[in-house]
């Protein structure tokens, strides 16, 4: 066995789209294991090779090389055939096409030279204020989650690419988004039983690796938030459940961890309380400092070596399981995975409250929001050029862009010819006097608890992407159905 080093148990981020001097040296000299590639990481296809073919020649075969690649508005890798999102897949519910889409997105990942994937997402989301998780999970019902979650990741494992469900013990009843503060869900570990810890159970024997939450469960642990808790990690998940693969941290920048305990003591209580790698990101200081604070730990004893070792076991196992080799797409393959894509996107298509595609004679004023910019989490939501690109068929359309549409409210909208149609492209809910505001045609492209704001005939796409908005465009046309059910309660 190799001496210990920090590096071995932590993943960093890096600046740019290029591998530079310093940070090459800093991951040699620190013999750092993971980086987890951002969208600042990402230039074109050919760039983003020579980084990861630079990263695998700096940290070695057993290197990691993470991204959060879920489907949906959580994409990082835009290129690649874009995934319908997981609930959109819920929406669908067949667990062929499920298995399908992860194997896709697999392919285009090992494409890039990426072997380790933060997805699938196993929240349960039975909370509609939820402000992060929403389409990203595959639907309020235990059951759905699971078979559609195995399905998935059952296609990326075949594909090479590790999976890394999350974020344990569960994120979808929270109306507090982690990234920005801590979130409180107040039940026993008997009610998380209950819901939402039946896909962390069921997917824990086949589960090759398994990312926290930055929670707060005060019957279980008021202290520390899930990503620290020795209660959760290792009470619940190690020995209730007896997950023995990797544990990775949500990342420690996220203030819900960050502004209490800063990211270089959260590395330390992380590895204390039962993870195997924190995701320390920062700048090459801040990452100096979580490496310091963990050797630190183990020379004075805080942090055990035997626990150490076992971590570092553990990434070895998922590493060679997995190993960073890059592999191109098979001739017509992209052009395959791309179809499918499209069509999981047209089929997952749902009306509600009677929605029915207006004459393209018809006058419409549409509304929406001016610009949606990254919150770091989703990608920018549709820009207005891309929502006046679904009405391009209609022969008279006029537009009103509001700087947010948590700003719309009754009686500013006229009651005239023209048909008054709601583009919804961005995340948060509309604010209380939406329900009021007279809207015809409600098209909830991102948040799908959108409609729940407005009482109009709507239709709901579960993302934005390329495949989405073909999608709606042919059914705005008429030339499409909107045929699936939703697996989310929108009454």
């Amino acid at each position: 066995m190799t001496a210990f080093q920090p590096g071995h148990l932590v993943m960093v981020d890096i600046p740019g789209k290029q591998l530079d001097v310093d940070t090459a040296n800093f991951l040699r000299e620190h013999q750092i294991r993971a980086v987890c590639l951002f969208r600042k990481n990402l230039g074109t296809e050919a760039e983003i090779q020579k980084l990861t073919a630079d990263l695998r020649a700096v940290m070695g075969d057993k290197a990691l090389i993470g991204i959060d690649q879920e489907g949906g508005s959580v994409i990082r890798a835009t290129s690649l055939p874009q995934a319908p999102a997981a609930m959109a897949l819920g929406a669908i519910n067949d667990e062929a096409l499920a298995e399908d889409v992860g194997a896709a997105v697999a392919r285009g990942l090992r494409h890039l030279g990426i072997n380790w994937n933060f997805a699938p997402v196993l929240d349960i989301n039975n909370n509609p204020a939820n402000p992060v998780i929403a389409e990203r999970s595959f639907g309020e019902d235990a059951d759905r989650v699971t078979r559609l979650a195995r399905a998935w990741m059952r296609g990326s494992l075949r594909e090479g690419v590790a999976c890394c469900v999350k974020h344990f013990p569960g994120h979808g009843d929270t109306h507090v988004d982690s990234h920005h503060a801590l979130p409180t869900v107040d039940k026993t570990e008997a009610e998380l039983e209950a819901l939402e810890l039946i896909p962390f159970r069921a997917l824990a024997p086949e589960a090759p690796a398994m990312m926290t939450a930055h929670i707060i469960y005060p019957q279980i642990d008021p202290e520390h938030p899930a990503t620290l808790s020795k209660p959760i990690l290792t009470g619940i998940l190690r020995d209730h459940i007896g997950f023995d693969g990797v544990v990775i941290t949500d990342a420690l920048m996220m203030k819900a961890v960050h502004d209490r305990y800063g990211h270089a003591l959260g590395a330390v209580m992380a590895l204390q309380a039962g993870a195997d790698m924190p995701l320390a990101q920062g700048s090459l200081t801040e990452q100096d400092d979580a490496l310091r604070a963990i050797a630190e730990a183990v020379n004075s004893g805080a942090l055990s070596m035997a626990q150490v070792e076992k971590a570092r076991a553990r990434l070895d196992r998922l590493a060679n399981a997995y190993p960073l080799e890059r592999r191109d797409y098979a001739p017509g393959q992209r052009e395959i995975d791309d179809t499918l894509m499209h069509r999981g996107w047209a089929q997952a298509l749902c009306a509600l409250r009677g929605a029915i595609p207006p004459a393209l004679t018809r006058k419409l004023r549409v509304i929406t929001q001016a610009s949606v910019i990254s919150d770091g989490v989703s990608e920018a939501g549709l820009p207005v050029e891309g929502v006046a690109a679904l009405f391009a068929a209609f022969a008279d359309v006029t537009y009103v862009h509001h700087a947010h549409l948590r700003e719309l409210k009754a009686g500013e909208l006229p009651r005239d010819e023209r048909l008054n149609v709601l583009v919804s492209n961005q995340r948060g809910r509309y604010g209380a006097a939406a329900s009021g505001a007279e809207i015809d045609l409600h098209l909830a492209i991102w948040n799908p608890f959108h409609v729940l704001d407005n009482p109009a005939p709507g239709v709901i796409t579960w993302g934005y992407g390329e495949g989405a908005m073909t999608a709606l465009q042919a059914w705005l046309e008429g030339r499409a159905p909107a045929p699936a059910v939703p697996p989310v309660t929108l009454n």
